[in-house]
């Protein structure tokens, strides 16, 4: 594995950074000399993010309690921060990395800077900055039109991560989601919420679900032998509204407690949503959150 990497890409506007399987994509926008500064900044701090999480990768992968342990790097912290609320089902801190590391070099690249906004990208989970009076347009996956979902996050919204979870992403899931979107207050909220949601989406004991123990996939897995998805059949649409219904149900419980803004949730063609209006961003005109 190489070390840390950090390249403008053909724009010239957004910023790689990579190092093993982190890999983030970076916009700033302010003054050449502000986003240049906070360029900088993030690159800096990226450096030793990978090492940090190495260092107590073996506790991150314990599941989390009511008590949040002390773990030593900042990143870890947040991960666990994340994930103790939720831990009264099985949650380990892993369900918020990716989250997590977009809020913490994100921190980095803002601080002192004179920036309108900005955000960080892991891989779709993304952490957001927004100076007063400005806005940003998240594109939404999953609805089956596209990139023309679009929802707008203005600075005045208490929203700052954007995270999405299912069967068919980066980690494994215990449910059959295609895709569950969630808005939080944070990289990491919205990581760590996404995947609970994801889970909760599901048809227990369907025939046309296959599941794998995590660890026969993957021996280091923090979920063990916990059965995860590895392939969902056909769904007749009253069988994808009813593992819907229960991912919505988690997701309402999410944001009644105040753990998250909104979710979109998706499955074989079928949707449902929790705080945000599902008629208006199935269109093509913008929704606040």
């Amino acid at each position: 594995m190489t070390g840390p990497q950090a390249a403008l890409l053909a724009d010239r506007r957004r910023l790689h950074l990579n190092h093993g399987p982190i890999d983030l994509i970076l916009e700033a926008f302010g003054s050449s000399a502000e986003v240049g500064a906070a360029y900088a900044q993030a690159t800096r701090r990226f450096r030793t993010v990978l090492e940090e999480l190495v260092a107590e990768l073996a506790e991150l992968r314990r599941p989390a309690g009511p008590v949040p342990r002390n773990f030593r790097g900042p990143t870890a912290r947040r991960m666990e921060a994340a994930v103790s609320p939720l831990s009264q089902g099985f949650i380990t801190p892993m369900a918020a990395v990716a989250g997590s590391v977009a809020d913490e070099v994100l921190a980095a690249m803002v601080a002192g800077r004179n920036l309108d906004r900005a955000y960080v990208n892991n891989g779709g989970d993304s952490a957001l900055f927004l100076a007063p009076g400005n806005s940003m347009t998240l594109a939404v996956a999953g609805t089956g039109s596209g990139l023309a979902d679009r929802i707008v996050i203005k600075a005045s919204d208490s929203v700052r991560g954007v995270a999405t979870s299912g069967w068919r992403g980066r980690s494994f899931s215990l449910g059959i989601a295609d895709a569950a979107t969630v808005l939080a207050s944070s990289g990491a909220a919205a990581d760590a919420a996404a995947t609970v949601v994801a889970n909760a989406i599901d048809l227990p004991g369907h025939p046309g679900i296959t599941r794998q123990m995590a660890c026969e996939l993957a021996p280091d897995s923090d979920l063990g032998k916990r059965l995860v998805t590895t392939g969902v059949g056909r769904l007749a649409a009253s069988e994808a509204v009813a593992a819907l219904e229960r991912g919505w149900r988690a997701a309402e419980r999410l944001r009644r407690a105040g753990r998250i803004e909104a979710a979109a949730l998706f499955l074989a063609r079928e949707a449902r949503f929790s705080g945000v209006n599902g008629n208006a961003l199935s269109s093509k005109e913008p929704v606040h959150a």
